[in-house]
């Protein structure tokens, strides 16, 4: 008699586990997808760094949005930024060329999400005071940390060659999150608060 239908992959061979831990970072150092090894304070790993701290904040905002307004938007550049990520982390094109890339596609998509979401937003007159609901207060945050990955990655620029898409990229990805924080508010019924200098 047959075992269960889930049975069969019980006797499927295990792929080996990768171990969480190597030891060999311990000295301050970690390895690039190619030869050698390079200080975790490098420029690079600075770098590609940022943008995996900016991946993390995209699946903090993802948690939040429990409506799912823009569940398939942050999905998509969560995945796109882990490309992003892996290309800064490759030193030669052998390792390149095995990795999916950013490309002008990617760009124009942020640009079209920006300008769908944009359109129902009213005029821009002063500068907004980062907050109001959960979502958008985490999407202002995550701005904030993808300007920091622009800097790294233009940083970087200055000292090796990196392709100049990956920063357009980065920089039209935070003008979509300012967007997305002011969408959320405003779907959410929560007023913005426009920034003020005293006496006004």
């Amino acid at each position: 008699m047959p075992g269960p239908p889930c049975a069969a992959a019980f006797s499927q061979p295990r792929l080996p586990r990768v171990k969480i831990y190597t030891r060999t970072g311990d000295d301050g150092s970690t390895g690039l997808l190619g030869p050698g090894r390079v200080l975790k304070c490098a420029p690079r790993v600075e770098a590609y760094g940022s943008v995996d701290e900016l991946n993390a904040e995209l699946g903090a905002a993802r948690a939040l949005d429990g409506e799912g307004w823009l569940a398939s938007e942050l999905e998509t550049t969560q995945s796109r930024l882990f490309s992003l990520g892996a290309e800064l982390a490759a030193t030669t094109p052998t390792a390149i060329a095995q990795i999916e890339r950013i490309g002008d596609p990617d760009v124009e998509t942020l640009e079209a999400w920006i300008d769908r979401l944009d359109a129902d937003l009213p005029p821009l007159e002063r500068f907004i005071v980062p907050g109001g609901s959960l979502l958008a207060a985490e999407l202002h945050r995550a701005r904030t940390v993808c300007r920091r990955a622009e800097r790294r990655v233009v940083e970087l620029q200055q000292s090796e060659a990196v392709e100049p898409r990956l920063v357009h990229y980065l920089n039209r990805l935070a003008d979509l999150l300012f967007v997305m924080a002011r969408w959320c508010n405003r779907r959410a019924g929560v007023p913005e608060v426009e920034w003020r200098a005293r006496g006004q």
